[in-house]
C-alpha cells in the first residue's frame, strides 16, 4: 500500500525543511505516499499556540472549529489521556455526541477508520499525528500492522521539525547512542551484515536487533540505512 520509493524522497525533503509553512506540503506528499485519504498533524507549544497542517476539507476543519468540537472530539480527548498510538476504534464512542461527531465527520470525508500517534514533547508541548482512511476493517488492520512503526518514527520526526520552528526555542543536542549502538552502526556503515556485526560483537542478532531499533529511535530514523546515515552526519560514528 505504501509508495516506498516516494517515501523516502519525502523523508530527504522533510529533513530538509527550514520553515513552519513548509510541513504543509510535507504533509501531504506523505498522505501520497502512504496512500491513504488523510494525514493530520496537530501541534500544541508551550505557550499554548497551536499550528495545524493536514489534508482535511477547508470545510471540515471550519466547522471543526467553528462548532468547538475539540470538547467532544474523542480523538483529542482520548489520545491527550494516552502515551501510546491508538487505532480509533479503540477509543470511547459511546456518547450521543461522539456518535453524532463521527456521522459528521465521515460526511466531510475524514474517513471511517484512523490511527493516531500522541508525542508530548518539552514544556508542556502536546501534538497529535493522525492517519485516516475508508476502507473494511480487515484492509485497515493490516494497514496498521504494516505501517504503524514507521508512522510512529515519521510522526515524531515530524513534531522534531516543528518544534525546530517554535519561537524562541533553543534547539535540542542530539540524544546520545549508547557504546554498544555506536559499535552496531559502525560495523553496519562498514557493509558487516547482520550476521557478521552480531558476531563480530559477539552478542546474538536478536541482542543486535535491540541496539540498532534503539539507535533508530534516538536517531528519528526510518530505517537502519537512514540511522546509519544519520548517525555518520552528526559525526556519532566515524567509518
Amino acid at each position: 500500500m505504501v509508495n516506498r520509493v516516494n517515501l523516502d524522497q519525502v523523508l530527504e525533503e522533510l529533513d530538509a525543511t527550514s520553515a513552519l509553512e513548509e510541513l504543509q506540503g510535507i504533509i501531504e506528499a506523505l498522505r501520497d505516499a502512504f496512500l491513504v485519504d488523510h494525514m493530520v498533524y496537530h501541534w500544541v507549544d508551550s505557550a499554548g499556540d497551536q499550528y495545524g497542517c493536514g489534508t482535511y476539507s477547508n470545510e471540515w476543519r471550519e466547522r471543526w472549529v467553528s462548532q468547538n468540537y475539540q470538547r467532544v472530539d474523542p480523538v483529542i480527548l482520548g489520545c491527550f489521556q494516552r502515551f501510546h498510538p491508538v487505532d480509533w476504534k479503540r477509543l470511547d464512542w459511546s456518547s450521543k455526541a461522539a456518535r453524532q461527531f463521527m456521522i459528521e465527520a465521515q460526511e466531510y470525508g475524514v474517513g471511517n477508520q484512523g490511527f493516531s500517534i500522541p508525542i508530548r514533547g518539552p514544556n508542556g508541548q502536546f501534538a497529535l499525528f493522525s492517519v485516516s482512511h475508508s476502507c473494511d476493517d480487515a484492509t485497515w488492520a493490516q494497514f496498521t500492522e504494516d505501517n504503524s512503526r514507521d508512522l510512529i518514527l515519521i510522526a515524531h520526526f515530524f513534531n522534531r521539525k516543528a518544534l525546530e520552528f517554535e519561537p524562541g526555542r533553543q534547539p535540542e543536542s542530539s540524544r546520545a547512542l549508547s557504546p554498544r549502538e555506536v559499535d552496531a552502526m559502525t560495523l553496519l556503515a562498514m557493509g558487516y551484515s547482520r550476521a557478521q556485526t552480531a558476531e563480530t560483537l559477539s552478542i546474538s542478532e536478536h541482542t543486535l536487533r535491540v541496539y540498532i531499533e534503539s539507535a533508530r529511535f534516538k536517531l528519528g530514523a526510518l530505517n537502519t540505512t537512514h540511522a546509519v546515515a544519520r548517525a555518520m552526519s552528526r559525526g556519532l560514528i566515524v567509518v
